[in-house]
């Protein structure tokens, strides 16, 4: 397979992300989105490091998978909290939530 195949999947898989959280107001669907960003950052990450021959992208990767890991947990954490006060997951009314 070529290049620019992995670098116009990852494109198309960034661009749905970047729709999603512009368009979408739940809260789980705008975290599934910053998801599949970092997916997409993934997919470049280890088709530049096989392209070019070293092992720096998947290193790299893996600190994006990590960092998305935490991501998640705190995103979770903060819609949880949205829910508890608002019983709804619209991200539009998290601005009511200032003290």
């Amino acid at each position: 397979m070529y290049l620019n195949q992995f670098l116009i999947f990852s494109a198309i898989l960034f661009c749905i992300g970047v729709y999603g959280v512009l368009v979408r107001k739940n809260g789980v669907l705008v975290l599934m989105s910053i998801e599949l960003i970092l997916n997409a950052v993934n997919i470049n990450l280890v088709a530049f490091g096989t392209f070019h021959g070293q092992a720096a992208g998947q290193v790299f990767a893996l600190f994006v998978i990590a960092v998305a890991a935490a991501e998640v947990g705190v995103g979770l954490a903060i819609v949880l909290l949205i829910y508890r006060n608002r019983r709804s997951i619209d991200v539009s009314e998290a601005d009511l939530l200032k003290g």
